[in-house]
C-alpha cells in the first residue's frame, strides 16, 4: 500500500476543517480569521474529538512560510509614498497610540504579577490593530470613501511600519534578555540605516528590472520572479541579523512602486491566503480551554484595556493631530481590536522561550473577542460619538473646534522645513549611501578578493579604498556642494532664500564630508594617515571630480526621482481625467468641492491653489452657471467644481484637501441640504464671536451667506465681522442641522 506522508494528511485535515468553519463564520458575517482560528483548535492537541495534526514541526514550517507571505503582502499594501501622503496627522495618530498601549500593556502586566518580559511582549501584542479585521469590516459596513476612513488606513500605514521596528526590537531584547538602552538604540539606529539603504537601493534598481523585462512577464514568471525577490531580501535580512518578516516587509513594500506592483498583488493573493492560513491555524492549535478558564479574569480585563485603551489614545491623538472631534472618535472606535501582528509577536516570543505558555492563547483570546466587537464599534461610532457630545461642555467644544480649524489653516513653509527638504534628507541619505558602499566593499567584496587571489600585498588594500572612493565620489559632492533638487517647485523669493541658507551651512556639509571620508579610509588605512588622506581628497574632489562626479550624480538623482513618480504618473494617466495640454506636461481635471474641505468659503486667493500645488483653475460650475477665469475674490462654495490645469503630481496632492470629507460618498440630498435662517439669541454662544472663530459651519456643515442687523443685509459678510444678539444669520447647509442648532438651549 502506497504510504501517504503526515504533512499531506495534515494539511487536508486543515485546510478541509478550515473551509468548513469559514463557511459557517462567512454566513454569520463574522470575519474569515476568526474561522482559522477556531479551525486550529477542532484539529489541535487540545480537542480530542476530531483528528489531531501529527507533523508539528512541519506545520511550524508552513506557519512560518505564512509569516512571510502575510508581511510580504502586506509590504505591497504598504507603499512609502502612500506613507508619506498620509502626512503627519497619521503619523501622530499611530505613535500616540502605540507608545500608549506599550505603556498600558506593561503596566497592566507587571499589576498582575507578570515578569518584566511578560508584560513587555503584552505591550507589543496590545499596541497594533489588525489591518485584516478593519479592511474587512469597512467593506462589509459600505463605509470606505469616508474621511475618518482614510485616516485610519493612514494611521494602519504607519502602524505596519512601526510594528516592524517593534518586531526587531522585541527580537533583540529576547535574544538578549535584557533591557540596556545603549544596545536598543544602537539596533534602531542600525534599522533605520538598513531600511533606508534597502529602500534607496530597490526604488532605483527594481522599477529598472521590471521595466526591462516587462515583455516577458506572464502572471506565471511575474509571481515566480515576485516569490524569488521577496525569499532573496528574506535571506539578505536575515543575514544582517533581522527577522525574515522585516526582509519580506521590505520587498513587498519596494515592488509596490514598480508598475507591476497591483498586478503582483493580485496574483500573490491565492498563495498568501493559503499559506495565511496555515498560520493562522497554528495559532488557533495553541488554544488550551484549561488555561483560558484559568485566566478568564486576566482575559476580560486585557480585554477592557484594549478597548478603551486603544479608542482612548486614537481619539486623543486625532484632535492633536488637528481632526474634528466626531472624526476622532470614529477613528478611535475603528483601532480599538488586536489582529495578525499580535500573533506574530507572540509567535516571537514563544520561539525564542522568553514568555510564558498562557500569553499566547491569552493574546488569541483578546483578539477574538475584539474582533467580535470591532464591527459594532463602527457601526454605532456615529451614536457613540453623539451621546458624548451631548456630555460635553459648549466650552470645550468651541475650544476643540477653534483648534482644529487651526491646525488645518496652517501652512508655509518655514526656514526648518526648508532646510530639511533641500538640505537634510540630500546629506543623511546620500551618506546612507557612502556608508553602503563601504560595508558592502569591506565586508563582503574585500574579503572575497582575498580569498581568491593567490597573491596579496598593500596594493590590494590601496585598489580597494581607491575604488570605493571613486565609486562614493558622486555621493560626496552632493553632501558637501550639491545644489537643491527642487527648486522650481517655489517662488523666486523662497529660492534666494535657499540659496542664501546655502552659503552658510557649507562649513557643516564640509565637516559632515570630511567624517565620511575618514569612515571610508579608515577601513583601508591606520589612523594617523587618514588625516593626510582626507585632505588630498578632499582636494582631488574639488579639483578634479567636479566635472565627473555632479554629472553623473544629476543623472541617479534624476533616474530615482522618476522612479519614484513613475506609478502614481501612470495611474493619473489611467484615469483619464482630461486631455493633455501639448506642449507641456499638464492636464486638465475635475474635482468637486466637498462640503468639509478646508476650502470651504474661502476666496480664491485664499485657497493657494497656485501658490501652494502650481495649479491654474480654469473654470468654476456651480449648477447651471459656469465662472471663466474666476477672480481672487471668487468664493469657493460646497460642490463647485473646478477645473485645474496642471502636472499629475500636483493634481494628486490637491485632489485630497478639495475632496476630503466624511461623506464624500454619501452627499446631502437637494431637500437636505438649502438655505435657512438662524437667529442668535441673548444666551447664544455664537455672540461676540467673530463668524470665522464661532465654528457655526462646522455645526451646520454649511455656509453664512448673509446676515440681517437692525434692518439692513450684508450678503457675503466678512469673516472678522463679529456677530451680536438679534442678528439673523442666513446659513446654506443641512437643514436637519439647522434645526436642531435653532432648538438647543444655548442658541
Amino acid at each position: 500500500m502506497t504510504h501517504l506522508p503526515e504533512l499531506i494528511q495534515d494539511l487536508g485535515y486543515i485546510l478541509m476543517t478550515a473551509a468548513v468553519v469559514t463557511l459557517l463564520c462567512k454566513s454569520l458575517r463574522q470575519p474569515v480569521v476568526l474561522g482559522y482560528l477556531i479551525a486550529g483548535f477542532l484539529v489541535g492537541p487540545h480537542f480530542p474529538f476530531l483528528h489531531t495534526v501529527s507533523d508539528i514541526a512541519s506545520m511550524t514550517v508552513w506557519a512560518e512560510i505564512g509569516v512571510i507571505f502575510l508581511l510580504f503582502s502586506l509590504g505591497l499594501e504598504f507603499s512609502f509614498k502612500k506613507l508619506a501622503k498620509v502626512g503627519g496627522g497619521a503619523s501622530i495618530i499611530a505613535l500616540f497610540e502605540i507608545v500608549f498601549m506599550l505603556a498600558a500593556g506593561y503596566l497592566t502586566g507587571r499589576a498582575i504579577g507578570w515578569s518584566h518580559m511578560d508584560s513587555l511582549f503584552l505591550g507589543g501584542i496590545l499596541s497594533i490593530s489588525s489591518t485584516t479585521i478593519i479592511v474587512r469590516a469597512f467593506e462589509e459596513l459600505g463605509l470606505k470613501g469616508r474621511s475618518f476612513v482614510s485616516m485610519v488606513f493612514g494611521v494602519l500605514i504607519v502602524e505596519d511600519l512601526v510594528a516592524i521596528l517593534l518586531l526587531v526590537l522585541l527580537s533583540t531584547i529576547g535574544t538578549t534578555a535584557s533591557f540596556s538602552g545603549p544596545a536598543l538604540f544602537a539596533s534602531s539606529v542600525r534599522l533605520v540605516f538598513f531600511l533606508a539603504l534597502w529602500f534607496l537601493v530597490g526604488i532605483y534598481l527594481l522599477p529598472m528590472l521590471m521595466g526591462k523585462i516587462k515583455m516577458l512577464l506572464t502572471d506565471e514568471t511575474a509571481l515566480i520572479i515576485s516569490i524569488g525577490l521577496c525569499l532573496m531580501m528574506v535571506m539578505i535580512a536575515t543575514k544582517v541579523g533581522f527577522s525574515p518578516a522585516l526582509g519580506a516587509f521590505v520587498m513587498g513594500s519596494l515592488l509596490a512602486e514598480t508598475r507591476e506592483g497591483h498586478r503582483i498583488e493580485k496574483l500573490l493573493l491565492p498563495v498568501r491566503d493559503l499559506f495565511a492560513a496555515v498560520f493562522f491555524v497554528s495559532v488557533g492549535m495553541l488554544i488550551d480551554p484549561s488555561i483560558l478558564w484559568e485566566h478568564f479574569g486576566v482575559i476580560m480585563l486585557l480585554t477592557f484595556v484594549t478597548i478603551f485603551g486603544k479608542f482612548f489614545s486614537s481619539t486623543v491623538g486625532a484632535l492633536v493631530s488637528g481632526q474634528s472631534l466626531k472624526t476622532s472618535i470614529q477613528a478611535g472606535l475603528s483601532l480599538a481590536q488586536i489582529g495578525e501582528f499580535s500573533f506574530i509577536f507572540a509567535t516571537l516570543g514563544m520561539s525564542l522561550g522568553v514568555i510564558s505558555d498562557f500569553l499566547y492563547p491569552i493574546a488569541v483570546a483578546v483578539s477574538a473577542i475584539t474582533t467580535f466587537s470591532t464591527p459594532y464599534q463602527i457601526k454605532f461610532s456615529g451614536v457613540i460619538y453623539a451621546w458624548i457630545e451631548r456630555r460635553l461642555s459648549p466650552q470645550l467644544l468651541a475650544r476643540v473646534n477653534r483648534y482644529q480649524r487651526t491646525v488645518s489653516q496652517t501652512s508655509g513653509h518655514t526656514i526648518a522645513r526648508l532646510l530639511w527638504e533641500e538640505y537634510g534628507m540630500k546629506i543623511i541619505l546620500n551618506s546612507i549611501v557612502i556608508i553602503g558602499i563601504t560595508l558592502t566593499t569591506t565586508r563582503l567584496v574585500y574579503p572575497w578578493l582575498f580569498e581568491q587571489l593567490p597573491v596579496r600585498g598593500p596594493w590590494l588594500t590601496f585598489m580597494g579604498g581607491a575604488v570605493t572612493l571613486l565609486l562614493s565620489a558622486p555621493f560626496l559632492w552632493a553632501v558637501v556642494v550639491g545644489a537643491p533638487a527642487h527648486l522650481q517647485n517655489y517662488d523666486a523669493q523662497t529660492v534666494n532664500q535657499l540659496r542664501r541658507l546655502q552659503f552658510g551651512l557649507f562649513p557643516l556639509r564640509l565637516i559632515v564630508g570630511m567624517l565620511l571620508i575618514s569612515f571610508v579610509v579608515g577601513h583601508f588605512a591606520p589612523l594617523q594617515t587618514i588625516s593626510g588622506i582626507v585632505f588630498i581628497v578632499l582636494l582631488t574632489i574639488g579639483v578634479f571630480f567636479n566635472k565627473f562626479a555632479e554629472p553623473f550624480y544629476r543623472s541617479i538623482e534624476l533616474r530615482f526621482i522618476k522612479n519614484l513618480k513613475d506609478k502614481d504618473l501612470e495611474e493619473l494617466a489611467n484615469k483619464n481625467t482630461g486631455p493633455e495640454l501639448a506642449p507641456w506636461q499638464a492636464t486638465l481635471a475635475q474635482f468637486v468641492v466637498s462640503p468639509s474641505s478646508t476650502l470651504v468659503a474661502k476666496p480664491l486667493h485664499e485657497s493657494m491653489l497656485k501658490e501652494k500645488f502650481g495649479l491654474t483653475l480654469a473654470m468654476i460650475q456651480r449648477g447651471e452657471k459656469r465662472i471663466l477665469a474666476p477672480g481672487r475674490d471668487d468664493l469657493l462654495l460646497p460642490f463647485d467644481r473646478l477645473h485645474l490645469i496642471g502636472e499629475e503630481d500636483q493634481l494628486i496632492s490637491a485632489q485630497m484637501v478639495i475632496e476630503t470629507t466624511e461623506n464624500r460618498h454619501d452627499p446631502l440630498s437637494p431637500e437636505a441640504f438649502g438655505l435657512e435662517s438662524l437667529l442668535l439669541g441673548s444666551h447664544s454662544h455664537y455672540i461676540n464671536k467673530s463668524i470665522r472663530e464661532c465654528g457655526v459651519r462646522d455645526d451646520v456643515q454649511g455656509l453664512i451667506v448673509g446676515l440681517e442687523r437692525d434692518g439692513q443685509r450684508v450678503l457675503s459678510p466678512d469673516s472678522a465681522m463679529i456677530l451680536r444678539e438679534g442678528d439673523v444669520m442666513w446659513i446654506v447647509g443641512d437643514r436637519g442641522k439647522i434645526s436642531t442648532l435653532k432648538k438647543a438651549p444655548r442658541l
